[in-house]
């Protein structure tokens, strides 16, 4: 589907209710593509993709919330 920019201004609930049911959406300015809106990928599509990736093997029991806060704290002397 291909919205103008000020067809996304004027009505952005139409153009995002067509996002939500899974059809990528151009915008063009002038007649050129400027940006595509696609659907946002839920976790449960994503194989093994994770925000905390990194911390997948790490071996402490921690949350990783309280390593990152003993981790910000700094070395004591």
């Amino acid at each position: 589907m291909e919205v103008t920019t000020k067809e996304l201004r004027i009505q952005p609930g139409k153009i995002l209710d067509q996002v939500s049911i899974g059809q990528e959406v151009t915008v063009t300015y002038r007649g050129k593509p400027l940006a595509r809106i696609v659907p946002f990928r839920n976790e449960e599509d994503t194989e093994g993709d994770s925000m905390f990736g990194l911390w997948k093997d790490h071996e402490s029991d921690l949350p990783v919330g309280e390593l990152v806060r003993e981790a910000r704290k700094g070395r004591a002397f």
